[in-house]
């Protein structure tokens, strides 16, 4: 559900709103016609990650705003998360005995593969949006001069990195690092801070 672009945004505008959106405003802020956004916002809503609320005007047809559902599984569709997952650690893993750097460069390449071509637009949006779709939650946080941060609110791989948290970890050490090669190559990942993967919270600082 929010592998798809359009979807991903909306999903992160409306996860750091403080207060419920209208239709019209998010088809703004996105330059889209509201009634494409329209089609989006009903796709989460039927999926269970927003909800609407109808407001009745003086005159014309109810307007519709739309916020986060309070029950909503930040990552989005689990299974497809594992899934994903699971293709990733199998291609990490050599003949020979697993090391962290080869779990690394593995990330990395599939990273950049996430990415093809440089999305337009800020670098740090898409990062965000990229974040969100594979289902980490991501909140700007307020960082240093000249850098950016996010404190990732959700861990979809909860499971695995119970099994294994250095492997896993450094999956998504080298994942992150291949968004950066495309989003934008100069820039280097300064911090990655894993946390307990229940309690999610994971700090990166580019």
């Amino acid at each position: 559900m929010l592998s798809q672009p359009t979807r991903a945004r909306l999903f992160a505008r409306l996860a750091s709103a403080s207060r419920p959106v209208g239709t019209d405003e998010l088809a703004e802020e996105l330059g889209l016609h509201p009634s494409g956004v329209r089609v989006h916002l009903d796709r989460l809503r039927a999926a269970g990650l927003i909800e609407r609320e109808r407001v009745l005007q003086p005159r014309g047809r109810p307007r519709d705003i739309w916020s986060v559902a309070t029950d909503a599984h930040p990552s989005g569709e689990p299974p497809d998360a594992y899934v994903h997952l699971a293709g990733w650690l199998a291609r990490s893993i050599a003949a020979r005995p697993v090391r962290l750097r080869e779990v690394e460069r593995a990330g990395r390449e599939l990273g950049r593969e996430l990415l093809p071509t440089p999305p337009r637009g800020s670098r740090e949006e898409a990062m965000g949006q990229t974040l969100t779709a594979l289902g980490f939650a991501p909140q700007r946080e307020r960082p240093r001069a000249g850098q950016v941060a996010f404190r990732l609110g959700n861990c979809p791989y909860r499971q695995a990195v119970r099994a294994n948290q250095p492997v896993v970890c450094e999956l998504h050490r080298g994942l992150t690092r291949g968004l950066l090669d495309q989003l934008h190559p100069s820039a280097r990942l300064t911090g990655f801070v894993p946390h307990d993967p229940d309690a999610a919270g994971c700090l990166i600082e580019v």
